[in-house]
């Protein structure tokens, strides 16, 4: 049974979490000395009012079911979104709901791609905004709710494994409340080491914070047109780089190697070393596609930022990759369907999936020669069971038909083939910039509203990885 007063009294709770967060835009509204600081200041005492009463009015002292678990997740997202609009639309800068919404649900999404043809229009609070929601979706809203909230019962676990990107979620600790806290921790103290770097190197406090908030999450929102490319630091590039690929492994390694101060859990994890891999490959091969940079280090930065960026589905531009030789362009579009490990704050299919792919048609190769073997599925230290199997293998096989889909729907609006495909790539898999009319010195500012709304949902379906919302449109989750 479903009890509308328990996932509501939940979800107002993550809502007042957004208008709390909404309140830190505020200071650099006061900074600058912007006239926008009333306005914000209305968004963010709607939002935590609205949050505040539906948890009030709906408290209750009962733990969630298994299928109010999937609801909050959703619905919690959906608010999130929603309210995450209100900025964008009381400042006047983005008046158009379907634009704030698309807007919010790719910086939530850490998906990056934007309807705004000149972000240094926008007044500093906003561009705050826009990096902030980025970096709160990157960990995840529901992994700092499950870190937060007391009393959230066994469904807790839920919830968590819900929002945790990949095939297979990694629990630091029995109680999944100390696992969220640990990861969440583990971010944040990354993050304030990429800011000091960042600032250190030439930008400025602000730019470091946005550009802190939408590298280590892969977002990709940036506060300059050129976004990243504005900065021909090339410190400044390669810490970028460096980064955007730590924000693509798995958080619980990062934990787990600065806990033991051993590089050791990096080398023996395979989804790590496949990963790293791949990435240095794609960056190897990319460079000869970059033709019109001249010097051996500058082309090796300019392959390896946008094989990074697209690999870990940030969504940073440093060049224009829409005119690189067709070699190039060929390994950023393969990158699209790849993203990073399990447990990243990366988007797109997971490196950790294809891995359970490739070793599931390895033993079937095997149990051809031997049928009499009996070979185990191995993921990290874990046997895996037929049944994760799969539920990766229909995860690929919906990600495909989501992709084939939107692209004949992105047809119909009038999008060319390159364009309509990459920007259904884009969003599903939280990239941020495609290729043609949707490139990087482009936006989707040209696309019919029903589009944005489109695309929007596909960024949520992306980043809940497909079943939280779609057990949702099953009839039998809502019978008794």
């Amino acid at each position: 049974m479903i009890r509308p007063t328990v996932i509501l009294n939940y979800v107002g709770k993550i809502v007042v979490i957004i208008g709390v967060a909404m309140l830190t835009c505020v200071i650099w509204s006061i900074y600058y000395e912007e006239e926008i600081i009333w306005r914000l200041l209305l968004a963010a005492s709607i939002t935590i009012i609205i949050g505040y009463l539906l948890g009030k009015i709906f408290r209750h002292d009962q733990n969630l079911n298994y299928r109010e678990g999937f609801a909050v997740v959703t619905l919690g997202w959906v608010a999130a979104s929603f309210f995450g609009t209100l900025p964008f639309l009381f400042s006047g800068y983005v008046p158009s709901f379907a634009d704030a919404l698309f807007e919010t649900v790719s910086g939530f999404t850490t998906t990056g791609a934007s309807i705004l043809t000149d972000v240094e229009a926008l007044p500093h609070s906003l561009l705050f905004w826009r990096c902030l929601t980025q970096w709160l979706g990157g960990m995840g809203i529901m992994a700092l709710f499950v870190a937060i909230i007391v009393g959230m019962g066994v469904r807790a676990n839920q919830i968590f494994r819900a929002e945790v990107p990949g095939p297979v979620s990694s629990k630091l600790s029995p109680r999944v409340r100390e696992t969220a806290r640990v990861l969440w921790k583990t971010y944040v103290f990354i993050s304030v080491v990429l800011l000091l770097l960042l600032w250190g190197f030439g930008m400025d406090l602000f730019d470091a914070f946005c550009h802190t908030f939408a590298t280590i999450s892969t977002g990709g929102f940036s506060t300059k047109n050129q976004s990243v490319g504005y900065f021909q630091s090339p410190l400044i590039q390669w810490t970028i780089i460096l980064f955007m690929f730590i924000g693509g492994v798995n958080f619980s390694l990062h934990y787990l190697v600065g806990k033991q101060r051993s590089f050791k859990q990096y080398i023996q994890n395979r989804e790590f070393v496949l990963y790293t891999l791949v990435v240095v490959l794609a960056v190897a091969i990319s460079a000869f596609g970059v033709t019109h940079i001249a010097g051996l280090e500058p082309k090796v930065r300019a392959a390896a930022f946008q094989v990074v960026s697209i690999i870990t589905t940030t969504g940073f531009a440093s060049a224009d990759f829409d005119q690189w030789a067709p070699v190039g362009k060929g390994i950023l579009f393969l990158m699209m369907f790849l993203g990073g490990c399990a447990g990243s704050t990366s988007g797109g299919i997971k490196i950790g999936r294809y891995l359970i792919m490739l070793q599931r048609a390895k033993i079937e190769l095997k149990q051809m020669i031997h049928p009499k073997a009996m070979v185990s599925l191995r993921f990290g230290d874990r046997i895996l069971d037929d049944s994760l199997v799969i539920n990766v293998l229909q995860f690929f096989f919906l990600y495909l038909m989501l992709v084939l889909l939107g692209t004949l729907a992105m047809n119909m609006m009038g999008l060319d083939i390159v364009s309509g495909t990459t920007a259904v790539l884009a969003c599903l898999g939280n990239i941020g910039p495609g290729f043609g009319l949707v490139g990087p010195t482009q936006n989707f500012s040209f696309i019919p509203d029903v589009g944005k709304y489109l695309l929007s949902l596909l960024m949520l379906l992306g980043r809940l990885e497909i079943y939280p919302i779609l057990v949702m449109l099953v009839p039998e989750y809502w019978k008794e």
